[in-house]
């Protein structure tokens, strides 16, 4: 039967791609391309490094990275940047420093001896491996990346190993002495915070540390003063011990919002690596220690760009600007976060560019350090600080707080004209003591206040400690303020405050009195060269018009050439779904993601479609939508065949990998509006039944940005359910949601079920799949293992469970699968779960599986059915769990 399509079909393929492109667009992508990992211990001077290694599909040699993860962390928690830099070509290396994680050895803040040789030797086991590109015999083709502690490793490999060919160093330190004890102050909060990460359940005070450091924050601690024994290991720690070897090309990434590792920790290495002769870029993120926006995918992004321009010499490739730094636009109306936009410049322009004197009114203060330097003033809370700090331009919101009495302030004049601040203000006081050493501890910030001079905001909550000696006279110093970026508004007056104390840092116990008084202006650097992006057009108000012209002529020029579709199967008509012979692999795919899978499913039947990652379970749901076609065998929908824009899908409700909403718009309004993008008469949408059966209550009137996971998830399959198709697929229903939401969503499924529609839902949760499914398929590998009701699968007599006296080795469990008769055997928290694969029509032998058990010395205890869906289905998939 030849289909004649009209030309007002064009129009609305043209709506239906405004409308849905971005849906569209989502749901055709498939699983990420497969990427191998190999744990493996590797031993340096007897210590154990837990290491991972990844590779993407693909021959011949490449090009390797270095992954460190952050103090406090392990290999672990970098796994997801490792698999995309392998997809992206590279051989990714990572691994647990010393002292966390599975590693063994001492926590010896990257010890050269220690930690920065490990790095060196992971560097001689990558030069072994067949898929590392080399430089030369030994030499591979390598970067090192990582964040805080991970970036600290970075630069320091690259100063001890000549092999090292670029680094991308990520809120890290350059001098780890002066980040700690900055101007002779202990940063107290700090240390105690990172070195409680490394204490072990013993209650052992040096837990994991090396001795040598243990002994250094002991003493500190306990003076509250550093001595210069301390200065000295620290420093003979830091990257900028070795930073005049440092000659390879240079990312470096810090964060405004970062009261460990301030700016001017990556202004000294930007200078002293550019200095060196070497590539150097520097950007700045909204985020860092303190909390805030860590801009996460976009710096990959740029790492990944940084790797494939200098080690994989793809000179085509845009590394971006030589500085960049992101500053906040406002705030989205939709979640309520800070909105940001790019700055940059050809050149990096340091802190002191371009500084203009702005005067500051004052008399000399006297204030005091109280006794016991409490009660301490407030600038930033780790983690929580720089979250607020984000928004401080937009909202005027801030924590930091000083009391009276024990502070001086000095205030410029209010701004005729905005000022964008961007780099370390400096100002000349003088200070005098009345401590009996004549010395004085400082802390210094630069405020934004507003029109009514109450209202101020302290950026980044970044405060600038100082120690003055040998002020009993009085003393003359510079006092150099934190580096910001950040915009004072026409109205508003920067305010200068020195407090005697900070709850981050180490005041002196002592009461004692102190004068502060300005002897100059302060000079702002302004780097007028950094220029703010303008807001560009988002892709889709400029594509989508396009995208919509392409389809509407694609329609008019093939409307009249559509091929026959398959004719109608009768007998099928009462049949929500027949899958016969289906396969699928992708382009460029080493094996088949679907292969010769066939199975019925009825009216009624609540079906699981369960399988290990990889089964293919999303892509047989993606053919039965319509979203991609099979290479091989047919779907038929209540006797239809399924093509992409059949009328049968019409019958068809699906939720695939979340729903978009409209976050300002409530649910119902969502709902309202993703009917009438159907084209379809509204009295069709049954709203109010679909609504019914998800039982989604009030929450309907409320707007989306306001909703619980386990709500969005409810009002995803409320969407699904309108015009109560006759047939809902549902995929990971429940992903987000605590138990209580799974069992709503369990009823949901159930009730809808009962009026004779039919539901497919794929799910890993297999205790949910077993109370709310009455029929199963299970897939392995893209084929078809079993497939009938839950009661059958669950209760066959051919799962057994084999309880031990003691462990067994591998090798044992291998010649227990190997046996005559047994489909397979895995592990189970019990003993044994074993498959028996006896033929068709035949009963299981028990009594011979005994024998052969006894005959390999198995320490059998017992032996008994068990029906567990997760133990069958394990014994189903076999190795593939």
């Amino acid at each position: 039967m030849r289909l004649r399509l009209p030309r007002w079909a064009a129009v609305t393929g043209v709506l239906a791609v405004l409308a849905g492109a971005g849906a569209w667009s989502a749901a055709a992508l498939d699983d990420p391309p497969p990427v191998h990992r190999e744990d493996r211990a590797l031993t340096f001077d007897g210590v154990r490094i837990d290491t991972s290694y990844f590779t993407g599909s693909g021959s011949g040699r490449r090009p390797a990275v270095l992954l460190a993860h952050g103090f406090g962390g392990s290999k672990d928690d970098v796994r997801p940047q490792a698999e995309r830099l392998a997809r992206d070509g590279y051989a990714v290396l990572t691994w647990s420093a010393r002292g966390f994680g599975a590693s063994g050895g001492k926590i010896g803040l990257n010890d050269p001896d220690h930690e920065v040789r490990d790095a060196e030797r992971l560097v001689d086991w990558l030069a072994a491996r067949p898929e590392v590109l080399l430089d030369g015999a030994g030499d591979p083709r390598v970067g090192v990346t990582g964040a805080s502690y991970g970036g600290a490793i970075a630069l320091l490999a690259a100063g001890h190993d000549s092999r090292i060919d670029a680094i991308a160093p990520q809120i890290t330190y350059w001098n780890l002495a002066d980040a700690l004890l900055p101007d002779g102050v202990y940063k107290k909060l700090w240390a105690g915070i990172l070195f409680s990460m490394g204490t072990d359940a013993r209650g052992d005070a040096c837990g994991r540390f090396a001795p040598e450091v243990c002994a250094l924050k002991e003493r500190v601690a306990v003076s509250g003063r550093p001595d210069a024994a301390a200065r000295a290991l620290l420093e003979a720690r830091s990257p900028s011990a070795v930073g005049d070897r440092i000659k390879v090309p240079a990312l470096i990434v810090q964060g405004q919002t970062d009261s460990l590792f301030p700016l001017d920790q990556s202004d000294a290495m930007a200078r002293a690596l550019a200095a060196n002769g070497a590539p150097v870029a520097v950007d700045w993120i909204a985020g860092g220690h303190d909390g805030g926006d860590r801009e996460a995918g976009r710096v990959e992004d740029r790492i990944g760009a940084w790797f494939d321009r200098w080690l994989k010499k793809d000179a085509s490739v845009d590394t971006g600007p030589a500085f960049r730094v992101s500053r906040t636009g406002g705030v989205d109306s939709t979640d309520g976060r800070a909105t940001l936009r790019a700055a940059t410049a050809d050149r990096y322009p340091g802190l002191r560019e371009d500084t203009r004197a702005l005067a500051l009114t004052g008399p000399p203060q006297r204030f005091t350090n109280p006794a016991g330097a409490a009660p301490p003033a407030l600038s930033a809370v780790p983690g929580l600080g720089g979250g607020l700090g984000g928004l401080s331009s937009s909202l005027g919101v801030g924590l930091a707080l000083d009391f009276p009495g024990q502070h001086a302030r000095f205030d410029a004049a209010p701004q005729s004209a905005p000022l964008r601040v961007t780099g370390t203000p400096t100002v000349r006081v003088r200070v005098t003591s009345t401590a009996p050493d004549g010395s004085a501890v400082l802390f210094a910030k630069l405020y934004d206040a507003g029109p009514d001079g109450r209202q101020q905001v302290l950026p980044g909550g970044l405060v600038t400690p100082l120690r003055v000696e040998d002020a009993g006279r009085g003393r003359s110093v510079t006092l150099t303020l934190p580096a910001i970026d950040h915009e004072v508004e026409a109205g508003h007056r920067l305010r200068l405050v020195v407090a005697a104390t900070d709850l981050g840092y180490a005041s002196p116990a002592a009461t004692a009195g102190y004068t502060v008084a300005v002897e100059g202006p302060l000079a702002v650097p302004t780097a007028p060269a950094v220029t703010t992006r303008a807001a560009g057009l988002p892709w889709w108000v400029w594509g989508l018009p396009l995208i919509g012209l392409a389809v509407a002529a694609a329609l008019l020029l093939t409307g009249r050439r559509r091929t026959a579709a398959p004719a109608p199967d009768p007998e099928l008509a009462a049949v929500p779904l027949q899958i016969t012979g289906l396969s699928k692999k992708y382009r460029g795919g080493e094996r088949y993601s679907v292969r010769e899978l066939s199975f019925r499913v009825e009216q009624g039947q609540v079906l699981g479609l369960l399988g290990p990652n990889g089964a293919g379970k999303t892509t047989t749901l993606r053919m039965l939508m319509g979203l991609i076609s099979p290479d091989e065998g047919e779907i038929r929908v209540f006797g239809q065949a399924v093509r992409p824009g059949a009328p049968v899908l019409s019958r068809v409700g699906s939720f695939v990998e979340g729903a978009g909403f409209l976050p300002h718009l409530t649910g119902r309004e969502n709902l309202e509006l993703y009917w009438k993008a159907t084209g379809r008469p509204a009295e069709d949408a049954h709203l109010d039944d679909a609504l019914r059966i998800a039982n989604l209550g009030g929450a309907l009137e409320r707007a989306v940005r306001t909703y619980s996971q386990g709500m969005r998830q409810r009002l995803a399959i409320a969407q699904a359910m309108l015009g109560l198709p006759d047939l809902l697929i549902l995929d990971e229903p429940t992903n987000g949601l605590d138990p209580p939401q799974i069992r709503e969503m369990r009823e949901v499924m159930i009730r809808y079920a009962a009026g004779g529609r039919t539901v497919i839902v794929s799910s890993h949760l297999l205790a949910e799949v077993e109370q709310s499914c009455t029929h199963l398929v299970v897939m392995d590998r893209g084929r078809l293992v079993q497939a009938g009701p839950v009661a059958e699968i669950t209760g066959a007599g051919d799962t057994l469970l084999v309880t031990l006296g003691a462990p067994v080795s591998d090798v044992l469990v291998e010649k227990v699968a190997a046996l005559p008769g047994v489909g397979s055997a895995v592990r189970a928290e019990d003993g044994l779960l074993v498959r028996l694969d006896a033929p068709e029509g035949a009963a299981a032998d028990t009594t011979a599986l005994i024998g052969e058990l006894v005959r390999l010395d198995v320490p059998l205890t017992g032996i008994g059915p068990h029906r567990r869906l997760e133990d069958a289905f394990l014994t189903l998939i076999g190795g593939s769990a």
